[in-house]
């Protein structure tokens, strides 16, 4: 048992303070139903099964979040940028995509003030993503 010095407390992270593992395994298994129904963001997807994908991404929020470094630890810096770069991720991607993340979210019920900073990394990081005109 570690030791928590006099007069501190631990910090919980984002990670924890919504539930953990569980939370963003919810989040990203929602999200990725949306994505299997939908044709125009499904084509930017090229493995058959989503799972690897979705596995992907839970792994990465987690870590983002302040929960275990498995993501980094399996595949190295995380670089999304240069990930995305062989499929196209214009705007209609980008909005499919927020729209998807969006029921999931919804669904986790989470706090406001969570749900808020959730929401907000997930606008950014979609806005991010986008590498083609249109």
């Amino acid at each position: 048992m570690t030791e928590i010095p006099r007069g501190s407390l631990p910090q919980a992270t984002f990670f924890e303070l919504v539930g953990g593992e569980e939370t963003f395994r919810r989040l990203v298994h929602r999200f990725y139903q949306g994505v299997a129904d939908d044709p125009e963001l499904r084509a930017l997807y090229p493995e058959e099964d989503l799972g690897p994908a979705e596995e992907r991404l839970t792994l990465f929020l987690m870590q983002y979040w302040g929960g275990p470094r498995t993501y980094s630890d399996e595949r190295g810096h995380p670089r999304l940028r240069m990930r995305h770069v062989p499929f196209t991720v214009n705007r209609a991607a980008h909005d499919a995509w927020l729209r998807h993340m969006r029921d999931a979210v919804d669904e986790l019920a989470l706090e406001p003030a969570y749900e808020k900073q959730l929401w907000d990394y997930l606008v950014y990081a979609a806005a991010s993503m986008v590498n083609t005109p249109g």
